[in-house]
């Protein structure tokens, strides 16, 4: 039997905007066959096909779509059926403006020449902290339209150069939080298609809106020099709803100078320095309709230019989950809060009997200072405070909507609330599961999971809290192994690496983060060259070759602009602020070494990606510079006895990983490293650059003992260092936090960081040993490394294809194997064992202790004595 499930639509299930002429339509399988054929159909909301590919031979998982034209605001369902089960599965999507002339509406705004007279502030307004007394309030939005003829379906498309809320007759519409998302606005502006056919009534309707600054015109970075309005000095809004009646015709109404706005409860809203709302300003019944709007004055249009939109292409932010406190500490009229877990979100507050006007502030914090008090030091000029005052009810419920911090502990003052913790990050779905005997390693793997999670927030960012929170490239690209293991971010990186391309410079540069607000800062080594890693590693996991066919002249730009400053091959011209491998441990790693060996891995990923797209000629010429850089980085770093240039880790991880090292010099090379190791007593110095590369390359080359003992190790610098001090997250640097020194350096500590975390991709791809030796999972390779103090490990990872399993366990001197192959799927399984002829399972034998077999869950047995050699 085979079955199909996860239908997605663009590497999305269920997407509301899709606007490309032939989406690719995916879908998963599960079972114990192979399948031989598919079949996918089409069709209109009124029932009427519109596609019907018959039936296709192969196992293929996915089809551009190849019927009649889409139409516009429009939901067409799907349903893929897979031959030889029958079986079938249906989803939906929906479509956006497929044709640019469509659009009928403008970007409106607050029109400052309705503002009244200026006058002299007073103290009796309400205090503000410097960093808040300029912040503008939030804008209510609104039109009324009347309905005559009966609707058939309706449906918005909505942005904002802000931050939005859409409502609709008094109820919100979505669930997006910090909607539409940060992308490079210059360039790219992301709208969001909603359903409000059961909103909608005849008669009098109201669409109503809330805005605010968000990345737009809000604060963003550490730059003081310009705080905030990077890209405009005010917010901008924009809708457009379409409605088709029983008749036939249709209603547009898109945002114009018909529109009314005017302030309400928000005194401002900031996604760095937090949010002020004060209840006694609420106006109810604003966004209902017969609400008299005759007050509010009339909206401005902005600007009438619609050619920066572009549909949202990635998961939305959301609230994904609710924590509750693990304790509450009563300080005399402040409460200290701690939810047990460091998060990217808000916190949900409700009074109960709170006399009008009280005020209660929520501070944020990733930790306490020895008296107990909540740190914000690290937060640098990010104020992460939110206000409310209260209206005087029995009951009031506060949440915020246009901010985020990172925090795990919360002081509360005011007035005495219930508190619960809103955890908010892009929803990318999750891929992938770990878990082990060891206690450290299953907190290792959840503080990964968390830093990912409270990270990828509309971009992947560096850190959740501080006054920073931007998309640096290198911290992405090393961490994306992991990243894919444990969330399908398909959608998501490929949403971003758009920004990527269109914030490369005109010679090739690529910004040192994306989206690109830091204009100085370009051309990094191992930064830059994310405009190589990331596509590709993105088409070898999901198998989508569109990734590099959109990315391919971004790479060649790249690579050239590196060779064209750097003519001898040895990268030490134009590498921009150069930050070598940012936060190692005690040691420096040649800043030569590390550009030159990213040179060359660049040059080889542009020839693989070229061959893949079908361009020979240009793949063959990337071939030679890659060999010509390789032949460089030996004669200049490799000496005669195998030593790279500066002798340390990282140094030797990269010549190693990335191919470098001449072969008659491997052996002594990973001697080196090894010996680097033990001469530190088993202690790691990797920084960003070279995490990632020390469990594998330890395990390629036969030292995995090596690499478990830095696995379980809890000195500093490691990764149980932090766990044993009570870390719920990946920490920034190694030293966030040390018994000698306390707090690391305040102006650079993040306590929730994802990079040094991408040693999860080794637990997924080592220690449980899934892998492949294909794009897609076509051919997943099974090869679990036993070692440690574990006695089982197991993993699971949805491919492309399905759900690809491993677990293994040693017990009385047998090991257990058990795997689980999707269908379509034909894997290599290398049982792992000491005594390769007591090996004893399924599939056909390829050599001793590994088979090869198609879709299905098998069991295998070996001896096991104390460490497999490698």
């Amino acid at each position: 039997m085979v079955n199909p499930y996860d239908l997605r639509c663009e590497h999305r299930r269920t997407p509301g905007e899709i606007a490309v002429a032939a989406p690719r339509l995916s879908w998963r399988l599960e079972g114990s066959e192979d399948p031989s054929a598919y079949r996918i159909e089409v069709r209109r909301e009124d029932g009427t096909r519109v596609w019907d590919s018959g039936w296709v031979d192969g196992r293929d998982v996915w089809a551009d779509y190849g019927g009649a034209p889409l139409a516009s605001f429009a939901r067409y369902s799907w349903q893929v059926s897979v031959q030889p089960s029958g079986a079938s599965a249906t989803s939906w999507f929906g479509t956006g403006v497929l044709h640019a002339d469509e659009w009928d509406a403008a970007w409106i705004g607050h029109d400052p020449d309705t503002e009244p007279p200026f006058e002299p502030p007073t103290d009796s307004r309400e205090p503000r902290s410097r960093g808040t007394a300029s912040l503008p309030a939030p804008r209510l939005l609104r039109r009324s339209l009347e309905i005559t003829r009966p609707v058939v379906s309706a449906r918005v498309a909505c942005s904002a150069r802000g931050l939005y809320e859409l409502r609709v007759n008094g109820q919100r519409v979505g669930d997006a939080e910090l909607a539409p998302g940060w992308t490079d606005y210059r360039y790219r502006v992301p709208y969001q298609v909603y359903d409000v056919t059961s909103l909608l009534r005849e008669g009098a309707n109201c669409v109503a809106a809330i805005l605010a600054d968000g990345w737009w015109s809000g604060s963003l970075g550490w730059d003081k020099r310009q705080a905030a309005q990077r890209y405009g000095r005010h917010p901008q809004f924009l809708a457009q709803l379409v409605i088709d009646h029983a008749d036939g015709s249709r209603t547009v109404v898109g945002t114009d100078a018909s529109w009314r706005e005017r302030t309400g409860p928000f005194l401002y809203a900031d996604l760095l320095m937090g949010e002020y709302y004060d209840a006694r300003l609420e106006i109810t019944g604003w966004d209902s309709p017969g609400f008299s709007d005759d007050g509010w004055a009339p909206c401005r249009v902005v600007d009438t230019s619609l050619d920066v939109l572009v549909p949202a292409g990635a998961q939305p932010v959301r609230v994904t989950e609710e924590l509750a406190p693990v304790e509450v500490r009563d300080l005399g009229g402040r409460w200290i809060v701690d939810l047990g877990q460091n998060i990217s979100g808000r916190v949900r507050i409700t009074l109960r009997d709170a006399p009008p006007g009280t005020r209660v502030r929520i501070r944020h914090g990733e930790a306490l200072d020895e008296k107990g008090e909540l740190y914000t030091a690290n937060l640098r000029s990010a104020e992460a405070t939110d206000v409310y005052v209260a209206r005087g009810g029995a009951v009031e419920t506060y949440e915020p909507r246009f901010t985020v911090h990172g925090f795990r502990y919360a002081e509360i003052s005011g007035w005495a609330c219930e508190v619960a913790g809103r955890v908010l990050h892009s929803d990318t779905p999750p891929a992938g599961e770990f878990a082990c005997s060891d206690a450290q390693v299953t907190r290792l793997t959840s503080n990964i999971r968390w830093s990912q999670r409270d990270n990828f927030v509309s971009v992947p960012t560096d850190c959740p809290q501080r006054d920073e929170r931007l998309g640096w490239t290198a911290d992405a690209q090393v961490f994306l192994p992991t990243a894919c293991f444990n969330a399908d971010v398909a959608a998501f990186f490929t949403n971003w690496l758009a920004d990527l391309r269109h914030g490369q410079l005109p010679d090739g540069a690529v910004p040192d983060v994306v989206p690109h607000v830091i204009t100085e800062r370009h051309g990094a080594p191992a930064w830059g060259d994310a405009a190589t890693g990331v596509p590709w590693h993105l088409y070898t996991v999901y198998g989508d070759e569109r990734i590099l066919r959109d990315s391919l002249p971004s790479m060649r730009a790249w690579v050239d602009y590196v060779h064209r400053h750097n003519p001898s091959l040895v990268w030490r011209q134009k590498t921009g602020s150069h930050y070598g491998d940012w936060l190692q441990a005690g040691v420096t790693t040649s800043r030569e070494v590390l550009a030159t060996a990213y040179f060359a891995l660049s040059a080889s990923l542009t020839a693989r990606a070229a061959e893949v797209v079908g361009s020979p000629e240009i793949s063959r010429y990337y071939i030679q510079l890659r060999d010509e850089i390789g032949a460089a980085f030996a004669r200049e770093f490799i000496a005669p006895d195998g030593r790279v240039t500066g002798d340390t880790q990282t140094g030797y991880l990269l010549a190693l990983a990335f191919d470098l090292v001449p072969q008659d010099l491997v052996e002594a090379s990973v001697g080196h490293l090894v010996a680097d190791l033990e001469r530190r007593g088993r202690r790691l110095t990797t920084g960003f650059a070279g995490v990632a590369l020390l469990c594998p390359i330890l395990t390629r080359y036969g030292h995995a003992d090596l690499a478990y003992d830095l696995l379980h190790d809890d000195r500093y610098p490691s990764w149980g260092y932090s766990i044993q001090r009570g870390a719920t997250t990946i920490w920034e640097r190694w030293d966030g936090w040390t018994e000698e020194h306390g707090f690391g350096p305040v102006a650079m500590n993040s306590f929730n960081h994802y990079a040094l975390g991408s040693v999860g991709a080794w637990l997924y791809g080592g220690v449980a040993g899934l892998g492949q030796e294909s794009a897609g999972f076509q051919r997943p390779v099974i090869r679990p490394v036993p070692g440690g103090r574990l006695t089982w490990a197991s993993a699971a990872y949805e491919t492309p294809l399905g759900r690809l399993s491993s677990r293994w366990e040693i017990a009385d001197g047998t090991l257990t194997l058990d795997v689980g192959i999707p269908p379509g799927a034909e894997a290599t399984v290398h049982v792992p064992t000491t005594a390769p002829s007591s090996v004893r399972g399924p599939g056909h034998v390829v050599a001793p202790g590994v088979f090869r077999t198609g879709a299905g869950t098998f069991r295998y047995t070996a001896e096991w004595e104390v460490r497999c050699p490698r």
